[in-house]
């Protein structure tokens, strides 16, 4: 059952209601980093994030905390408050001034409620609202001087509030201009204000903070962002991006549109650089290109386009009927369709996940390859069958749904390409095509391998080094998965010369090709290899 959540509008929520996408690009460029989605919502909440293409920075919690602090030390560094309370006193002295000479005029210079009077007034020095309260139960004389000493009694509870505010603040005041009292009192309630704001955003309680206040506070942008961080979850799950209930999960919805913005971001850089040619010998179906003809040559297959061939024959104003009342067409007229033979292809990505590649951006550059290539099979190629496999010190499967929140393994220094080729020749095994391939993008040579069925680790002999036993293990099963048809196409994120090495020896041994590629160049160069490896276009 659907359910709809309501909030006072303030002016704000029609911007985020149209940036759930926007949001989710945000989330996804966390979650690349191998954050899960709750993380990644935590450090948005905290960091704030680009809204992009809304040319809109949502600051974060942390963002909004500076701030208000900036605000706050403003105020500090402007105003100086020893003369804070000074106008209340001067209303004090001036109503009791009235009131002694009226008790001096009736009852005279020595009477007991003058006397009284005194001692009241000239009593030990105290704080205002103190020697103000004072004389609450005396009876004034003076019926005008009682009548603004009950209006100053009125602005009691707020003076108490300034003198708590002073004692415990006041210190802190080393500016050159003299606050009034009223003066003062915005800035205690301004001070205030920016405490409990910042208190409430570091306990994420953005339900208890007014967006007009912050936007009288600090600026529009604050107030929208506050709204933004505010909804952030809720209009995710809205939108479908997140998971209804329990701790938020990108669904299904999320992880395709994650996939195309990666597939996007990919074809974006192919039409600037098209590196790279691989062709197949083995052809599928021909599937025919509508809107591409070229002209018939001999020896091509009679696959003619009519409407073309005919609109050839009338530009030539040939199309005049024989005596047996047939059309005059001539050979050249003949217009035949161009064609794509595309392969059924069995695809396995194999992701080195050790620690090194968390350097350099390149393992969330390798995870949006993979996200990538997935959306551009599933929606373009249905038949082909497409897998990831993850390797360090093991290699194992990797579900297209865990992708999008992948991390690489922390700790795990070793490489065992040796088992995610077994894994991958199982997979190719279990799903036969005439195209198999693999793709290995990694950044560094073997350092793992199984030795009749035990695990083994190796470090390099020395820097610069390369690991004998596990080079020779895996260069094993790179015969084993070259005899079965498969190529090997490798994609380096490091140029070091003993993963140079080692990847030019596989390339020799499988006949596939090899790249060395920064992460901002690895999406182009594997997805022109997979078209290119699955398809070739009919001369």
């Amino acid at each position: 059952m659907r359910s709809a959540l309501y909030s006072r509008w303030d002016g704000s929520q029609q911007a985020f209601c149209l940036a759930a996408e926007q949001a989710l690009g945000a989330l996804s460029e966390l979650v690349m980093e191998g954050l899960s989605a709750q993380e990644a919502l935590a450090w948005m909440r905290q960091f704030g994030f680009e809204l992009g293409g809304m040319d809109l920075r949502v600051m974060g919690v942390e963002e909004l905390q500076e701030e208000l602090q900036r605000e706050a030390n403003a105020l500090h560094e402007r105003y100086r408050m020893d003369a804070a309370t000074q106008d209340l006193r001067q209303r004090l002295d001036e109503i009791l001034d009235r009131e002694q000479a009226a008790l001096r005029e009736r009852h005279g210079f020595e009477s007991s409620r003058l006397n009284d009077f005194l001692a009241r007034r000239h009593a030990e020095s105290a704080p205002l609202s103190e020697t103000i309260e004072r004389f609450a139960e005396h009876c004034f004389e003076d019926a005008q001087a009682g009548e603004d000493y009950r209006e100053l009694r009125e602005e009691l509870e707020r003076l108490r509030a300034l003198e708590r505010f002073l004692e415990r603040e006041g210190e802190r005041f080393h500016g050159s201009e003299a606050a009034d009292y009223e003066t003062a009192q915005d800035i205690r309630e301004r001070l205030e204000a920016i405490e409990k704001l910042s208190r409430d955003l570091a306990e994420g309680n953005f339900e208890a903070i007014s967006p007009e206040r912050l936007r009288e506070l600090l600026s529009e942008q604050a107030a929208r962002s506050l709204v933004i961080l505010r909804d952030l979850e809720a209009s995710l799950r809205r939108a479908g991006y997140l998971t209804d209930r329990g701790d938020p999960a990108l669904t299904p919805r999320a992880i395709r549109r994650i996939g195309a913005q990666a597939l996007a971001e990919v074809y974006g850089a192919l039409r600037k650089d098209r590196p790279g040619g691989h062709a197949t010998d083995a052809r599928g179906a021909a599937v025919a290109r509508p809107d591409e003809t070229r002209p018939f040559e001999f020896g091509d297959p009679l696959d003619l386009d009519v409407t073309r061939t005919l609109l050839n024959a009338l530009r030539r104003r040939a199309l005049q009927p024989d005596a047996a009342g047939q059309p005059r067409l001539r050979v050249e007229d003949f217009e035949r369709r161009e064609l794509d033979f595309e392969t059924h292809a069995t695809s396995v990505l194999l992701l080195d996940m050790s620690w090194s590649m968390s350097w350099a951006g390149r393992f969330p550059a390798a995870k949006r390859v993979a996200l990538a290539m997935d959306h551009l099979i599933r929606t373009r190629f249905p038949r082909d069958r497409f897998f990831v496999v993850g390797f360090s010190t093991r290699a194992r499967e990797v579900a297209i749904r865990d992708l999008p929140e992948l991390s690489w393994d922390p700790g795990d220094p070793f490489t065992n390409l040796q088992e995610g080729l077994m894994l991958a020749e199982r997979l190719i095994a279990k799903h036969p095509s005439a195209s198999p391939q693999v793709l290995v993008i990694t950044d560094g040579q073997p350092t793992a391998y199984f030795d009749q069925g035990r695990l083994r680790v190796e470090w390099p002999m020395g820097f610069g080094g390369v690991s004998p036993h596990a080079v020779a293990e895996t260069m094993k099963q790179v015969r084993r998965i070259t005899r079965r048809g498969v190529t090997i196409n490798t994609f380096m994120l490091d140029d070091s010369p003993e993963l140079v090495g080692f990847v030019e020896h596989l390339t020799q041994v499988n006949r596939g090709r090899a790249f060395y590629a920064s992460p901002g160049q690895l999406g182009s160069f594997v997805m022109v290899d997979y078209l290119d490896g699955r398809r070739k276009r009919c001369a």
